[in-house]
């Protein structure tokens, strides 16, 4: 079944649990205690939020579950517990957010929450989450926020950990992290003039003015056009890009899921970009082929940022993840499966570390010294409270930030191309051919 086959069953507002494939039940070997662990997940399940992404989101989250309790599931103090993930769905709305953790932690009594894909969403979500104490890792948000309000003042906002401990993680880049690629690319390939279309939330507001400010200190002017998400018809915003006297050097897209979609369609179609002219730079969902090439059939020779290690870096358990996703789904397990899959397995491993699953202080002390490696690499932090002065210079958002995401531009080239045979064009070190474009029409 595909993802667009299931879209009916989601816009009813029915949350998806999806068996994981290649999985073995250990029922029969391993003596579990009562009480599983439970943790609440955040997905985005029906629009306005990106619901492709949801659905894979709440498909990892289930995943590494039953790769856990195969395993014999997480040992506390001598006893055997199986995991359990709930998956609630944000809609990609804060408000939703908020509902949701208040409903897992004083009716269902998590232990953890995971994921968020959303900025605003895991924004509103996390207050709650820090007030009751409850280990929360994000794996999608990139608002430097999440993090960077967690030991400091940071954009206004007061530190969440002033006094005590602070429950906030997060295994996806920060958007500083993301920016800085884009931005070089777009240098190194000469460009001037840009535009940027991003989308009205805590995620595409700061991300426009990032890259906006990187842009300017590079010499190349940015214009930013705003919109909401679940907005469908761009033809008012694109008609002033084609009414401008020269075309933009490129088209950098902020806006995640079906809209950032839509757009990329309908500038497709109207033959803005990808063209001679003018570089498409899509969305980072733009990673899961089968769902790009459904949504933005003209979009061939467009370029997006992958998020997360590329498939020619897969380690034993990417590859595993990778090929369960491939037979579930098709096409290469995209940033947004394979960090909720690693956040809910770094959670359980820090829960095995501290010996407890309800102590959030001593889960958060395992988790500010792990280091493992999962699917995505090897995750560790840098700061915490085990150390809490960051050098003069150093981001504010590397508090409970994962620092070693793995960022690329990835491009098509060919008419429904899987995303396992896309181009990496940048940076450098990565690449898999040799240009950092491919000019339509042309093959690298």
């Amino acid at each position: 079944m595909t993802i667009a086959q299931c879209a009916p069953r989601i816009l009813a507002g029915i949350l998806l649990a999806l068996a994981p494939v290649g999985i073995a039940s250990a029922d029969a070997t391993c003596d579990f205690a009562d009480e599983p662990i439970v943790l609440g997940g955040i997905a985005p399940l029906s629009p306005p939020g990106a619901t492709g992404a949801g659905i894979i989101i709440d498909w990892a989250f289930q995943q590494a579950a039953a790769d856990i309790n195969a395993e014999c599931g997480v040992d506390i103090a001598g006893q055997r517990h199986r995991v359990q993930v709930l998956t609630g769905d944000s809609e990609g709305i804060s408000e939703r957010g908020q509902a949701l953790a208040e409903r897992w932690i004083f009716e269902d009594g998590v232990h953890g929450i995971v994921g968020g894909y959303h900025s605003a969403v895991a924004l509103a979500t996390m207050p709650i989450s820090q007030e009751h104490g409850i280990p929360t890792l994000f794996a999608g948000p990139w608002s430097d926020d999440i993090t960077a309000s967690g030991i400091v003042e940071f954009a206004g906002r007061p530190p969440r950990s002033a006094s005590g401990v602070d429950y906030i993680f997060r295994t996806s880049p920060a958007n500083s992290m993301i920016a800085p690629v884009a931005v070089d690319w777009l240098t190194a390939l000469g460009a001037k003039d840009v535009i940027i279309m991003t989308e009205n939330t805590d995620y595409g507001i700061p991300a426009a003015a990032d890259e906006t400010a990187l842009l300017a200190a590079a010499g190349i002017t940015a214009e930013t056009f705003s919109v909401e998400l679940g907005t469908e018809d761009f033809v008012p915003i694109l008609s002033r890009v084609l009414a401008r006297p020269q075309p933009p050097d490129a088209i950098r897209i902020l806006i995640t899921g079906e809209t950032g979609f839509n757009l990329n369609q309908q500038m497709a179609e109207l033959g803005i970009a990808p063209s001679s002219d003018t570089i498409c730079l899509a969305e980072s969902f733009s990673g899961d082929s089968e769902q790009f090439w459904a949504a933005v059939p003209d979009g061939n020779y467009c370029a997006f940022t992958r998020v997360g290690a590329t498939p020619a870096l897969f380690n034993e358990l990417a590859h595993a993840v990778n090929a369960n996703y491939r037979e579930r789904w098709g096409g290469v397990a995209p940033s947004f499966a394979l960090e909720p899959y690693d956040s809910v397995r770094l959670l359980a491993a820090a829960m095995d570390i501290a010996e407890t699953y309800s102590d959030g202080a001593a889960i958060v002390a395992a988790l500010e010294t792990i280091d493992v490696e999962f699917a995505q690499g090897r995750y560790y932090f840098d700061y915490g409270s085990h150390k809490p002065e960051l050098p003069a210079g150093t981001p504010k958002f590397l508090w409970h930030q994962w620092p070693d995401p793995i960022v690329v531009i990835m491009q098509y080239y060919e008419q429904d191309q899987d995303a396992l045979d896309a181009a990496v064009i940048f940076p450098p070190l990565y690449q898999t051919v040799d240009t950092n474009y491919i000019a339509p029409g042309t093959s690298p």
